[in-house]
């Protein structure tokens, strides 16, 4: 019980600055395209001036922290939550190949691909119209799992291409890149019809690709998640900072935590990051899942962001809730004990 009282002190503490998580989502075209334009101000320039309430907001935090890393290391809960979390690891593939499934319909109605601003125009052409029909049809097709490794390997292709198109920033969406991967390694699972009428089989040199990385599938898609959420943290609230402060400014974020604008962009950029470094290195994995489960779904009661663009984000913090450790996380690998992973 002090476990989720400690949890529940930290979602109230960081969920405010954590609210303006995708500015390219919230903010209107001209605001973005002024903000990018902008020289942007130093984020930790903030610290100057708001000393007193970096290090009470800092030392309440790190309690907090200290204590829910303290109660996963010392395995308080394990007896209680061990016995569900470890019947629930098995629908964790299943909800990443659901989640990018309706990722995909939200490219083929909206014509954007990962988020609102890449649209289909920039990569397709005269093809778009084309193009948001493919992947309609490639998104039912995943939900039901027909011809899973198939699609995937042509989405890992439309990632790459992306990355030609827009350059560094779709390492943004690392994230969508680790589904890819994972799904064409472990394809589409018991509950799909590629495995009720055994079809959807690679072969030759793919199925040895295929096979190579079905031990990292899990890691590589926490790996990705992690870093896609530091990248975006550092391009928003870092280099283009200007977007997160006009975010802040916009909805009036001033009105309900009453500290310098920049001051809530630094605590954003510091939590969003340290969220993503966790997942990255495999620390408190279950808990960092929730974590951002909950403010995503705060972001949206305020935001009204679209749904679709989020998506991926959700149903990744569920798969890894579910999934939890895996052998090459830290906690996974050093904290192992008579062959049970850490519950949390």
């Amino acid at each position: 019980m002090v476990k989720f009282l400690s949890i529940g002190g930290v979602f109230t503490l960081f969920a405010p600055l954590v609210a303006s998580a995708h500015e390219v989502y919230v903010l209107d075209e001209e605001a973005i395209q002024a903000a990018l334009a902008t020289s942007s101000p130093n984020p930790f320039s903030a610290f100057i001036g708001n000393e007193h309430e970096f290090f009470v907001w800092g030392l309440v935090s790190g309690i907090v922290v200290s204590t829910i890393l303290a109660a996963t290391v010392f395995r308080l809960f394990e007896r209680q939550a061990g016995p569900f979390l470890a019947y629930i690891k098995r629908f964790a593939h299943p909800i990443v190949r659901l989640t990018v499934g309706l990722c995909l319909i939200g490219f083929g109605l909206s014509g954007k691909l990962f988020g609102t601003e890449l649209a289909f125009e920039e990569l397709f052409g005269v093809l778009s119209s084309v193009m948001q029909g493919a992947f309609l049809a490639a998104g039912l097709a995943l939900i039901f799992g027909v011809y899973v490794r198939y699609i995937a390997l042509l989405l890992l292709g439309t990632y790459a291409y992306a990355g030609f198109v827009f350059g560094s920033y779709i390492f943004t969406y690392t994230d969508h890149l680790g589904a890819y991967i994972l799904l064409f390694s472990l394809g589409g699972g018991l509950w799909s019809l590629d495995h009720v009428f055994k079809i959807g089989k690679v072969s030759g040199i793919l199925e040895k690709i295929a096979r190579s990385l079905t031990r990292y599938a899990f890691p590589m898609l926490r790996i990705l998640f992690g870093f896609g959420i530091m990248f975006a943290a550092v391009y928003a609230k870092f280099i283009h900072s200007e977007l997160a402060l006009q975010t802040v400014i916009q909805y009036h974020l001033t009105d309900y935590f009453p500290f310098d604008p920049l001051f809530i962009v630094l605590g954003a950029l510091i939590i969003e990051f340290l969220a993503g470094l966790m997942l990255f290195l495999g620390i408190a994995v279950r808990w960092t899942g929730l974590f951002l489960i909950f403010w995503l779904t705060l972001s949206q009661l305020y935001f009204h962001e679209l749904w679709w663009a989020h998506i991926i984000l959700f149903g990744l913090g569920f798969a890894i809730f579910c999934h939890g450790y895996d052998r090459y996380s830290l906690e996974g690998r050093f904290l192992k004990k008579h062959n049970h992973e850490p519950v949390f």
